[in-house]
């Protein structure tokens, strides 16, 4: 292993009972591991403490291994909380402490899951936070401070209902401690506790943990989630450190009825910080709204953006490339040779047209008038509304879509969008989903290289509900399809208040390609017997009639087929595209082997298909096939 532990490994078994499946990360203090429990037949996750210094030792080999077992003690008295990570043992094996704890499936953390697929709506934030802030409150009453609140410590999970976030869990209590308890510390006093970025100012100074810090911790990472970068972010650990001591946080540009919070729990001095109780509050306002006052008075929070795909794993942030045609057709690959002198197959190859595409204290108690300001913030931020993201433009005149714009004037569209639409989208001169694109139609979903297509509308009762909800509904029906692709994203397109009707009550749901168009129409819509214009539009489990090493039809995986694509992976930014047309069968033999699947090594090997768009736009994917050795058709087999 690389961590500088050498015996540790998948199939390793430790204490005797936990046998090794995968290492699903790794931190500060070692890896965390998926492992089966073989006395209770269950997965379970494992943190092994990791010394990458072979030569570490005396105190500080022994700092570390008790700070292990403070994590799993303090964790341990929060295991009955529903927004804890439980924590199941602490055990030694080989003279090290191993924690044992509960394995979440299908989660993933806050900061991969913003990197991947774009910052959450503001109330989806505000939800988030007061589930993280509900643990926080929970370790606090017991007098154990986290200390290392940050995005990559909260973890978001399917809840039993299916959404694919609903369940919000913070972990690692690593270098958490009970600054009343009398407990020895296990960490050097001259050394910064906590991740640059994220410490509270008073902390960076040499104050003492308290709780307010946690909470200014919980302030940069709710900015984090809604603005896609932390309110300190600089080129190095001490610029950030700095700016936390010396500056204001850069003003928040998407956070909406977020922003007045964020203000608040970003305050330099403590004591004018939100305390637990009042940030409770406000962000359950955010959350769910409060009847208004006065009849008069709408809330308005923002457009609720969607988030864009489920958690995938470490290689799967693949890109998807430029322009592609049929009639350019396939370019041929040479032959790679396999691990151990395994044959793989020759890899395809898709090359684009000539011409691109075209498209577009409580406060405390000395602190009465901050209390009311922030109160006014919230209050004008809840009346006025948020930074609106899949809606129309309500920066004009107000006249929204009195001339017949169902999505507003950004959006451009006179009619309201059918399932099946291929659309071609504009973002304006900014990074692709920065904002609302201009959409326009594309009628053939091939000529003009469709940057995607709408394959889902969900209904609502009110424009307030579409605003709300049609987002996150739109992620949850289009979760099947996007999983089966390699690079897309999904995109909620809310009507207007004016629109709703015209709109026929309805937001469109996109799915479009992450880094460029998808060169055609999508799962369902795509019609047996069509050739592949580029493999943005190969998808899991697809079968293929391979007519050249240029020509690939999809066909029905019932009858006779040459290919099965299983799943994608990426090459090396160093790799150019001519090696990748001798590199990517290796490639795919070894991170989606088709043993995996079930396929028999011996009769089956792995091939690949490539195009020139991935290497234009720098993600280098490849999707991965399976093949007979022998070059004969596939029918009535697989795993």
């Amino acid at each position: 292993m690389p961590s500088g532990s050498p015996t540790s490994g998948v199939g390793r078994v430790v204490a005797g009972r936990y046998v090794l499946l995968d290492r699903l990360g790794s931190g500060g203090m070692g890896h965390v591991w998926l492992a089966h429990d073989q006395r209770l037949a269950c997965e379970v996750a494992l943190k092994e403490i990791v010394f990458r210094d072979p030569a570490e030792a005396g105190q500080e080999r022994e700092a570390r291994v008790a700070r292990a077992r403070a994590e799993a003690r303090h964790a341990a008295g929060l295991r009955d909380h529903p927004h804890v990570v439980t924590v199941h043992d602490v055990l030694e094996h080989e003279g090290l402490p191993w924690i044992v704890m509960e394995y979440v499936a299908g989660a993933v953390d806050l900061r991969d899951l913003v990197e991947t697929h774009g910052p959450p709506a503001p109330a989806e934030c505000a939800r988030i936070g007061l589930a993280v802030l509900d643990a926080l409150t929970a370790g606090h009453e017991r007098g154990v401070l986290h200390r290392d609140v940050k995005p990559a410590n909260i973890l978001l999970a399917p809840d039993r209902t299916g959404a694919p976030y609903g369940r919000v869990l913070l972990m690692d209590y690593g270098i958490s401690v009970r600054p009343d308890a009398g407990e020895t510390r296990y960490t050097m006093a001259s050394v910064l506790v906590g991740t640059a970025g994220y410490l509270a100012p008073e902390r960076v100074t040499g104050g003492a943990p308290t709780p307010a810090a946690d909470l200014f911790s919980l302030g940069c990472t709710l900015y984090h989630a809604v603005e896609g970068l932390g309110p300190f972010e600089r080129e190095s650990h001490l610029a950030e450190i700095t700016a936390v001591v010396m500056e204001e946080p850069r003003p928040a540009e998407r956070a909406g009825a977020l922003d007045p919070v964020l203000r608040a729990l970003l305050e330099k001095d403590p004591d004018r910080r939100l305390t637990a109780a009042e940030t409770e509050s406000a962000l359950s306002r955010i959350v769910t709204p409060q009847p208004e006052a006065h009849a008069r008075t709408r809330t308005d929070l923002g457009s609720q953006p969607p988030w864009a795909g489920l958690s995938a794993p470490p290689r799967d942030p693949w890109g998807h490339g430029g322009p592609a045609s049929q009639a350019e057709g396939y370019g041929p690959g040479g032959p790679g040779p396999g691990p151990a002198g395994e044959p793989y197959a020759v890899p395809h190859d898709l090359r684009p047209p000539l011409a691109p595409s075209a498209g577009p204290g409580r406060r405390r108690e000395r602190s009465h008038a901050l209390r009311a300001v922030v109160a006014c913030g919230l209050g004008l931020a809840l009346a006025l509304g948020g930074v609106w993201y899949a809606t129309a433009d309500r920066s004009g005149d107000g006249s929204g879509t009195g001339n017949g714009q169902p999505y507003g004037e950004v959006v451009g569209l006179t009619k309201p969008l059918r399932q099946g639409d291929c659309v071609l989208a504009d973002w304006a001169g900014a990074a692709r989903f920065r904002g609302v694109p201009r959409l326009a139609l594309d009628p053939t979903c091939a000529d003009q290289a469709p940057d995607g297509q709408v394959l889902a509308l969900v209904e609502a009762a009110s424009a307030g509900e579409a605003r709300r909800l049609g987002p996150a509904r739109c992620e949850e029906r289009t979760r099947e399809i996007r999983e089966k692709l390699a690079d897309v994203r999904a995109f909620a397109v809310v009507p207007t208040d004016e629109g709703f009707r015209a709109a026929g009550r309805r937001t469109a749901c996109l799915v479009l390609g992450a880094h460029g168009p998808v060169h055609g129409p999508l799962g369902d819509h795509r019609r047996p017997g069509s050739a592949f214009a580029d493999t943005a539009t190969m998808q899991k489990r697809d079968c293929l009639d391979v007519r050249s090493n240029r020509d690939a039809r999809l066909v029905s995986c019932a009858g006779p087929h040459d290919e099965e694509v299983l799943g994608f992976t990426r090459l090396g930014a160093d790799v150019t595209l001519p090696e990748a047309r001798t590199e990517s069968d290796v490639a795919c033999g070894r991170e989606v082997p088709p043993g995996d699947y079930g396929f028999d090594p011996s009769v089956y090997r792995a091939g690949s298909w490539t195009s020139e768009g991935p290497w234009k736009n720098g993600t280098h994917f490849v999707v991965c096939t399976v093949r007979r050795q022998n070059g004969g058709t596939m029918e009535g087999v697989g795993p």
